[in-house]
């Protein structure tokens, strides 16, 4: 499963994202930021106590950060900068 996400998020075809060439393993309260939605209230995407594949890689021209994240149906690319700050969903989308 491992090396089909990542084929997966390279297939994503995100121009300014280095090529993905590991995936390691992260507990959910690792990467569950709180995205802002646009009717002012925020959303946890993952379950803090479960087991996920995560990465993070720089963003290409930027000073911010692609975080990767997935489990055995989706897949999520975000964007956010130092520690984790204003955090955007660039890519969710079901894989499998």
């Amino acid at each position: 499963m491992k090396e089909q996400l990542i084929k997966a998020f390279n297939d994503l075809g995100l121009s300014d994202m280095e090529e993905v060439t590991e995936l390691h393993q992260g507990k959910g309260d690792f990467v569950n930021l709180d995205f802002p939605l646009p009717c002012g209230t925020t959303v946890n995407l993952w379950d803090n106590n479960k087991t996920y594949f995560i990465n993070q890689l720089e963003k290409k021209g930027s000073d911010r950060c692609y975080g990767l994240t997935a489990d055995e149906k989706y897949l999520l690319v975000c964007e956010y900068g130092e520690n984790g700050s204003d955090p955007e969903i660039v890519i969710l989308k079901r894989w499998n």
